[in-house]
């Protein structure tokens, strides 16, 4: 298959790119500089330059390919106070990859999240968000208009990525904490630290978006999660061994001075099954977990700061 990769130099993407090459698959991959079009060639895949906003780019390399996979996403705008306005532009890139692979039965395969499902038990990939016009919920709501182009036939699919893809070049919430814990001396958490965040490593998912795009049915719904949910504290405690710091719990006032851009994260408590995908694609997450994974070491190798982690939230487009 010719398939298209929007966010194809990202954490996830540079990990997907050369899986699907490796299955045999030809790889374009949406460039924005120079500089991305020249990893993307060096990987095997030929670059196609152009952003989300360029709709005409992405129509016509949709419609010239077998396949879909979009995981950019402007994190840069998101994470710099417009939220909303980078929800509404991936909306109008996912509508375009609709509008171009209608009637084909061609796959478009969409990274989701896990905003808007239930807490307090564990989620299923048959469990419905909620949906209203907040900014963080119009990306729930075009995951699920993206299902509904299996009625105009594209094999659609959307894959709820967990908050926390952990492995060899991560920049965001493990390294958050990290960066955190060194900065103020002790490893944090919040409350009792047994709330959780779903895991996986970027090269299982990987492969889950590679089985997607090969042979995911029309309207799945398929969850991103190798650890139903692994406990902050236990987080914590890796970190604070790791750095010879204390651990231990940061009080609701003082979480967000502690925390930075994390502490609208660091109290989620999701739980998530993975069943129905393991069951439908034999999908089987092989690597490391997320303990062991921060247990090897390397995510101690960089001496990063609380500033960096907050600079570093930026890239989270190909997310």
């Amino acid at each position: 298959m010719r398939i298209f990769v929007t966010g194809a130099t990202g954490f996830i993407g540079s990990a997907l790119v050369p899986e699907l090459i490796e299955a045999g698959h030809q790889v374009v991959g949406l460039a924005r500089s120079d500089a991305s079009a020249a990893a993307l060639t060096a990987a095997g895949a030929e670059a196609v330059l152009g952003t989300i906003d360029d709709l005409e780019v992405l129509r016509d390399t949709a419609a010239a390919s077998d396949g879909v996979i979009h995981l950019a996403f402007k994190g840069d705008v998101a994470f710099s106070g417009d939220y909303r306005g980078a929800a509404e532009a991936d909306r109008r890139a996912v509508d375009a990859f609709g509008d171009a692979l209608a009637g084909t039965d061609r796959p478009f395969v969409l990274a989701s999240g896990f905003i808007g499902l239930p807490s307090g038990r564990v989620v299923t990939e048959t469990d419905v968000p909620m949906i209203d016009d907040s900014p963080f919920l119009i990306r729930t709501a075009t995951a699920q208009a993206a299902l509904t182009f299996a009625s105009r036939g594209v094999r659609s699919s959307v894959v709820r990525v967990s908050p926390t893809v952990h492995g060899e070049g991560d920049y965001a919430w493990v390294p958050g904490l990290i960066a955190a814990a060194r900065t103020k001396g002790v490893s944090g958490y919040t409350g009792d630290g047994a709330n959780h965040w779903p895991a996986v490593h970027r090269l299982d998912i990987a492969r889950l978006f590679r089985l997607a795009v090969e042979k995911a049915p029309a309207a799945s719904v398929l969850h991103g999660a190798a650890e139903e949910g692994v406990a902050i504290r236990d987080i914590a405690e890796v970190i604070g061994r790791h750095l010879d710091v204390p651990v231990t719990s940061v009080a609701p006032e003082a979480a967000a001075e502690h925390f930075t851009w994390l502490s609208s994260f660091i109290g989620l408590d999701v739980l998530v099954s993975n069943a129905l995908t393991r069951e439908l694609l034999d999908w089987q997450p092989t690597h490391p977990g997320l303990l062991e994974d921060l247990d090897k070491g390397h995510y101690f190798h960089t001496n990063s700061t609380v500033n960096e982690a907050d600079r570093l939230i930026a890239p989270l487009t190909d997310r």
